[in-house]
Order: structure tokens, then C-alpha cells, then sequence
């Protein structure tokens, strides 16, 4: 397994992240964290490590530069703006497509909290490039009218504790178009903090884009 540190060139900006490649990958999982985090979101990278285990690359990489994390650590003023967030991983997924080690890999999205919501607008605009999409604890109903162009399989995986976000995710999955499932994990909260919660996240995760992203041919 090699780590490389990178710079994500996306939307006219230089992102810093982190590139894990397995042995001979079977495909590349880019992660948008949550609002207020970043790719050293210990939740995040739990399941990389799972899903690399699994043969699949993957990339985190921060969403913001650090003036912006800056302000928005004051403000929140970044965190929710799913356009920006979006035009950023979209600028990634792109990126992925070019760059010498991922080049020709089906690529997947995993989305926490309002990254999910990136996430399923970047499926929709890229739905050449997307393959799968995981949400974690997400906030898929951000995603507002791009929720009916995902054409991609999405996984919803929502704490069964955590129940008005269980709500929202119930109510925007009835608007996505292609494949999708909710897969409830019981008794965890927004952050499954629990034991063997996360576990249970990362095992979904692998298991879907293992089966989703061979259905996809790359771009």
C-alpha cells in the first residue's frame, strides 16, 4: 500500500490530499468529509483503510484551502455552500481520471454529512465518470434537484438513532432515478460513534462499491 501527499488542482484552486494505492486497484474512491472537517477525518479514514484492504485506491482531500477553512471555522460560511463543495469534487473526479495512478479506474464517491450532497450533484453532472456513490450519515436532500439526474447506484447509510437525518435521507432517496438503498445501522447516532457502528460502515461501503463499480465501465 503507497501514500502519496498531492495537490488536488480542482475549480482554479490547489487542494491538498492523500492518496492511498493499493496493489494493482480495482477502482478509486474520492471522499467528501462533512461540514467542519477535513481529510484527516478519523471516521473517514477508518473506512479508506477498510475499503483499501478491499483493493480500492482512495483519496481524501481537504474541500476548502486553509484561508477558507479559516473563515469558515468563524462563519460556517463555506460548509453548506453545495455549489462550491460541488465544483471541488467535481474538479477532483477529473483529476482522478488524469492522474497517472488512477487513470482509467472506475471511480466511486463516499459523501459524509453535507459532502454527501456534493457528492450526488457530481454524480449527476458526471455521470460518465461516476460509478457508485456512499453516503454517510449524509445530507442527501442538499442535493435538491439533482437528486432525480443521479443515474449511479447510491448507498444511504443513515445511524438508525439518528432520526431526523434517517427522515431526510427516506424522503430524498424517493427522488433519486437510479439504484439505491438505505442500510440503517441500529442504534447509532450522526457520528456512529458506537461500538462496531463504524465497522458496519465500512463493511457496507466496501460491499457496495465492490459490486456497483464492476458494473461500470471506465471512462
Amino acid at each position: 500500500m503507497a501514500e502519496y501527499g498531492v495537490a488536488v488542482e480542482t475549480a482554479g484552486v490547489s487542494l491538498e490530499g492523500d492518496l492511498v494505492l493499493p496493489p494493482d486497484p480495482v477502482g478509486v474512491v474520492a471522499f467528501a468529509h462533512g461540514s467542519g472537517s477535513s481529510r484527516h477525518s478519523p471516521r473517514n479514514r477508518r473506512v479508506a483503510s477498510v475499503l483499501g484492504e478491499s483493493g480500492f485506491a482512495t483519496l481524501l482531500f481537504d474541500l476548502l484551502t486553509t484561508g477558507e477553512e479559516e473563515i469558515d471555522r468563524v462563519t460556517a460560511q463555506h460548509r453548506f455552500d453545495i455549489g462550491l463543495l460541488t465544483r471541488r469534487l467535481s474538479g477532483a473526479v477529473l483529476w482522478i481520471t488524469a492522474y497517472r495512478g488512477t487513470r482509467g479506474l472506475p471511480v466511486g464517491l463516499f459523501g459524509a454529512s453535507t459532502g454527501a450532497a456534493a457528492a450526488l450533484c457530481s454524480a449527476a453532472d458526471l455521470s460518465e465518470s461516476v460509478g457508485s456513490v456512499v453516503s454517510r450519515g449524509g445530507r442527501p436532500d442538499l442535493a435538491g434537484t439533482a437528486l432525480s439526474r443521479v443515474r449511479a447506484p447510491v448507498l444511504l447509510v443513515v445511524g438508525g438513532a439518528d432520526r431526523q437525518v434517517l427522515a431526510l435521507n427516506e424522503i430524498a432517496a424517493r427522488r433519486l432515478a437510479g439504484e439505491h438503498r438505505i442500510h440503517v445501522v441500529p442504534g447509532a447516532t450522526h457520528l456512529f460513534e458506537e461500538p462496531g457502528a463504524l465497522d458496519e460502515v465500512s463493511e457496507a461501503a466496501a460491499g457496495w462499491f465492490t459490486r456497483t463499480l464492476g458494473t461500470r465501465q471506465p471512462v
